[in-house]
This record gives C-alpha cells, structure tokens and sequence, in this order.
C-alpha cells in the first residue's frame, strides 16, 4: 500500500463523506449541527445521536488513510492507519448523500476456522474469556466452543442485561407495564454515558423508553431509574433467575451512581470493600445519597476491576440471552436490536442482532444474540480484562468484532 495520502473528494459522494469522517478522528467532539447535516437520522439513531458518534471517534482516534481502495457513487473503502493498527473504513451513503452505514475492521484476513480463532483471542489481552453458543427450542446453552467461557469476569455495562431481564419479569407478572410513565429525578441521575442525566427532573418517559436508552446508547440514568423502580433485590434475583452460576458475585448490586463514587476516590473505595453483607448494602445506600462527582474523563488506570464492578462468565452471558428470549417481550427485543455497535452482519443471514457491550479501563466486554434466517439462535460473548494496564477499547472492539463476525458463520453452518 502507498504512503499516507488525501482522499480524492471528487469521484463520489461517499468518498467525500469519508474524507470527513477520517478527518473528524483528529477533531472529535464536533459540533451536532456538523454531525447532523452528514449523518442520515436512522444511523444517528442507532449509535446513540451526537453524543454517541463523538465518543466512537474519541475510542478511535486519530486515523490517517494510506490508500483508496474503492470510490462509488454510494460506497467508498479506503485503508486507515489507527492509533495501534491498521484498519480498512467503508462508508455508504443514502439518496440524499448522508452517511447511513460505517464499518470499521482489521485490515488482516478474517479467521476461518476455531484454530484461527483461538490463537486471534489470545493476542488479544492478558484475560480473555469467550464463549460461542447455540440457544436450543429448549432455552438451554449449548457451548460449540469456548475458551474459559466458565471464568467469571468483569463485564462492564453488559449487566444492563440482568436489569432488562429484571423488567421484562416484573412485565410478565404484572407488576409493571413497558407503557408506565416514571418521572426523571435528580437523586437518581447518574454520569454518562448517556443523555438522559441531561434532561430536567420531572421529564417523564415509559418504561420502555427507558429501556431502550439503556441498552442502545448504554444510558447511565435509565438503568439507575430502572434499579430503584424495581428495586435493587429484583434485579440480583434476576440474575439467579438466568442461570447466573455466582449470583452472589453481585449482591449488593451496584447503581452506577455508587460506582462511580467507589471508583473515582479511592478513600470511599476502600472502607466499602472492608464491608460485607448488611453493612456493604447500607454503605451502598449512603453512596447514592451523595452529590454526583465530577468526572470529566474517565480513571486512567485499571482500578480494583476485581472487586468494583458487575461479575459473570461468558456462559452466564449466554444464559441471560437464553432468558431473555424466553420471556419472548417485543419491547425486550427493540432495546436490544437498536444498535450493533457496526457489527454489520449480513442482514439476509441473521436477519435479528441483539448487541450488549460494556467497558471501563482495563475492561472490555462484547456480547451479542444473532437470529439466523432458519431461526437458530446463536449467541457469542467475549470479555477481555486486564488489572494492571488499560486497554485500548477501539482497538480491541475492533478486533473482536471481526472474530464474532467468523464466530457467527461458523455457527451457522450446518454441522
């Protein structure tokens, strides 16, 4: 390939959009209104809005092309070089010459055997668990292949899953409804991500909305309000109730308000983690009664990744797939399928994508339930962690996107 070089804007519409996309990497946040005018509605949507779209370039950084590989009128490629590898960008375009599809993916050959597979996981991280899944008629996992997929692991924000599931039940027993209007309050905001803590106390959404807010775009303030509606018992039942095999990894179950507090001053931290039991719930509740912090950019270093966080094993993951299918709530399904966070897959062969992922420094976690046009279900979980050294998220979303990519197709093909 050349040497870094300028993309020729003239030959197409997309490949001026990806001219810009490429130099938005060096600019990131941009203004909405920028955004707005070159991002069709339904992606933007989909990634979150404004806010979601800074922080995928913020993840990334700053990307610089090395050669234009295709230029069309609706679709352009070019080969990037990345912050720690190179990657290959494709970037659609809709009738009206606004991006409506983004993939960025390894510029290496994709795995095609679990041989190749294995050894790709292994490069990437000192931890890393996996498991790739079929979901019977029966609702039961069946492992097809796994590497320490039992291993109990930080997940970041995929537990947002046992909070879905912890609605969905209420739902199924009457004890709630998707259309039930909740009010935002202060005392219940939490920090990004997100964009609800943004709007002001008395704002009413549905359930459902809420829902939504906190699985698409992983909003902080939605599953906080969910937590303290349902209460915080519900949702660790919830996780018993999926088959989680160390339930108990999670009792007393974080807000990520009192996650914040733990992980942002240490001199909280500490006392809290010297608490067991009882007193640990009630330090909890002491936690949530304390103003925000103010966290402009996240903790640079991995902090206590063991002990502060949302524990399960990629099996478990599987397991709160498989539950929440059975609970079979349309609304379960539109929160989860709002956003793949650019898998991409081929839409004719898994016509259905749940997506649920999660991080913090030193935590990566990439889950997702694919529906094949024959309706298997399919389900892959991959959690990368490190104690020590924080982890370049883009890089190894990136790379763990194209290994669930080659997961998902060797699932799929008939044994």
């Amino acid at each position: 390939m050349s040497e870094e070089t300028t993309v020729d804007a003239s030959p197409s519409t997309a490949a001026r959009r990806l001219e810009w996309l490429v130099g938005a990497s060096a600019r990131a946040p941009l203004p909405d209104d920028e955004i707005r005018q070159r991002l069709a509605p339904a992606l933007l949507d989909a990634i979150g809005g404004p806010e979601g779209l800074n922080a995928a370039l913020a993840g990334v950084g700053r990307l610089a092309v090395r050669e234009i590989l295709t230029s069309r009128p609706d679709n352009a490629q070019a080969a990037v070089r990345g912050r720690a590898a190179d990657y290959l960008v494709t970037v659609g375009v809709d009738g009206a010459g606004l991006i409506d599809d983004v993939r960025l993916t390894p510029d290496e050959p994709s795995p095609t055997s679990w041989t190749d597979i294995d050894g790709r996981l292994a490069r990437l991280g000192v931890r890393v668990s996996f498991a790739a899944a079929e979901i019977g008629p029966d609702g039961r996992c069946r492992i097809r292949h796994g590497l320490d997929a039992d291993t109990q692991r930080p997940i970041g924000s995929a537990f947002k899953l046992y909070v879905l599931g912890a609605l969905g039940q209420a739902v199924a027993e009457g004890r709630a409804s998707w259309d039930e209007e909740l009010a935002i309050r202060d005392d219940w905001k939490s920090l990004p991500g997100g964009v609800l803590q943004n709007r002001p106390a008395g704002t009413t959404l549905t359930l459902g909305e809420y829902a939504d807010h906190m699985i698409s775009i992983s909003d902080n303030t939605a599953t906080d309000h969910l937590i303290h509606l349902l209460g915080r018992d519900a949702v660790q039942r919830q996780t018993a109730l999926f088959g989680h095999r160390q339930p108990d990894a999670n009792t007393p179950f974080l807000t990520t308000k009192a996650f914040f507090q733990l992980k942002v001053d240490p001199a909280r931290a500490r006392p809290f983690l010297a608490t067991s039991g009882e007193e640990r719930a009630v330090a909890l509740k002491e936690l949530e009664r304390l103003p925000l912090p103010d966290v402009r950019e996240t903790w640079p270093r991995p902090f206590r990744i063991d002990e502060i966080e949302w524990f399960a094993s990629p099996a478990d993951i599987c397991h709160a797939f498989a539950g929440l299918l059975r609970l079979d709530q349309p609304e379960i399904h539109h929160a989860l399928s709002r956003n793949d966070d650019g898998l991409n897959l081929d839409a004719s062969r898994f016509p259905t994508v749940w997506y649920k992922g999660g991080s913090e420094p030193g935590v990566v976690t990439l889950s997702y339930q694919a529906r094949t046009a024959d309706g298997r279900a399919l389900a892959t979980s991959l959690m990368v962690s490190d104690p020590a050294t924080s982890i370049d998220t883009a890089d190894v979303t990136v790379k763990g996107q194209a290994i669930i990519r080659s997961v998902l197709r060797l699932l799929a093909t008939p044994q």
